[in-house]
């Protein structure tokens, strides 16, 4: 398949792939020692912010802005933006330095297509900039969240206020110190029709009545500084000029937020595969048992070869759900979509599984980042949709492509 990318996406590509080597790569221990340390839960890594300015000096910032956010925009399409989040998903944790990590992409899409003036004034532009962190409150501990339709929140207009009520969890970024504002989603009208009846509101995470309860563990993994939070809204109030685009907009406004979300997941899911991959065949090199080195054995190179074939596979795949995005959109691209939601996770799962097994002791300890990013792989399994949802509604499609239903 032929991918046509601009000379602007190519020389970003190079950009970012030598910053990381002159300014990540050399602090990259620095960060585990930092990440393994008890004494340091909850605190950022300390060259995060320094890391940030020179990353904007580069002119490699907030580089997934599609190209109607103009001059704040390096005007790439998500085909080409693809290949950055993979690079940046082989160390994962550096995605903020580049303004580029979840759940901030995702709202600052949001704010900028449907916020009005005086939300993009008040909430993106910190973001854009960096100043403040955000969190996405939609799933629910009582429902199955993945079916936006499901959630229990209520959004009810009181006079010149909404006032919320409803408990949400896996608020990803709800814990860190930068975290000033929440888009929580909930239901205005139940009256409505079904996919009416959501609604989304900016909720500044210091409001009264709105309560973190715990964060909540990744296997054991708690993803400080950013948590995932588990929060409670206990008549929360907002000005009605918090609503975004208008209520019973909530439902299209998480569906148009998703697709472009699914492609970022997938291709640092991609780069996470990568670097497991790099780092089993450095240690076939250092490993010798039985008088020979790992890499003499049939079923070493066998792992290898598996697991190469593997992630070229899931590649190619994300990058053809992000043309067909790019050319026809997310209702067009929701099959492919759907495939790479089950095939990314899957598939980096496998190659971290196998990069453990090589490496051994030094695969499951903190002197990789193999064991957190095999959790993060097992989680997204479930993240934007479980991987039964995405193969329900695939399996669906695919019947009715090829019969007559």
């Amino acid at each position: 398949m032929n991918f046509n990318y601009t000379q602007k996406s190519i020389e970003l590509q190079q950009k970012l792939t030598s910053f990381i080597d002159e300014h990540i790569v050399p602090i990259e221990q620095e960060h585990l020692d930092f990440q393994s340390d008890s004494k340091n839960l909850w605190k950022r890594f300390p060259k995060i912010e320094e890391l940030k300015q020179k990353a904007k000096e580069a002119g490699l910032w907030n580089l997934f802005l599609p190209k109607e956010y103009g001059e704040l925009s390096p005007g790439l399409t998500n085909l080409e933006y693809a290949p950055l989040a993979e690079i940046m998903g082989k160390k994962i944790w550096i995605s903020e330095i580049f303004n580029c990590s979840a759940p901030d992409t995702g709202n600052m899409e949001v704010l900028a297509k449907y916020g009005n003036e005086a939300q993009k004034k008040e909430w993106l532009t910190p973001l854009l900039n960096g100043e403040i962190r955000s969190a996405f409150l939609m799933t629910e501990p009582q429902v199955a969240s993945s079916d936006a339709t499901n959630i229990e929140t209520s959004i009810v207009l009181e006079g010149d206020e909404y006032v919320i009520n409803g408990r949400k969890w896996w608020s990803s970024g709800g814990l860190d110190s930068l975290c000033k504002v929440a888009i929580v989603m909930g239901k205005t009208d139940v009256s409505k029709p079904r996919h009416l009846q959501q609604s989304m509101v900016l909720v500044p995470m210091n409001s009264k009545g709105l309560k973190i309860l715990r964060p909540l563990t990744v296997f054991g993994f708690l993803d400080s500084p950013e948590g995932h939070a588990e929060i409670v809204l206990e008549n929360v109030r907002v000005p009605k000029e918090n609503i975004i685009f208008g209520e019973g907009k909530g439902f299209e406004i998480a569906q148009g937020r998703l697709g472009p979300g699914r492609i970022h997941h997938c291709m640092r899911l991609v780069g996470m595969a990568q670097y497991a991959l790099e780092l089993m065949c450095q240690r076939t090199l250092e490993r010798e048992t039985f008088g020979k080195k790992f890499y003499e054995y049939s079923s070493i190179r066998q792992e290898i070869a598996k697991a190469q074939c593997n992630i070229e596979q899931a590649r190619l795949l994300t990058l053809s759900a992000a043309d067909k995005m790019d050319k026809f959109g997310n209702k067009e691209a929701k099959d492919i979509i759907a495939m790479i939601k089950i095939v990314a996770p899957n598939m980096a799962q496998k190659v971290i599984d196998s990069a453990m097994q090589i490496l051994g002791g030094k695969g499951v300890s903190q002197d990789t980042y193999l064991a957190h990013y095999f959790a993060i792989a097992r989680m997204l399994r479930l993240a934007d949709g479980p991987d039964e949802v995405h193969m329900y509604q695939l399996g669906k499609s695919c019947i009715q492509k090829y019969s007559n239903l």
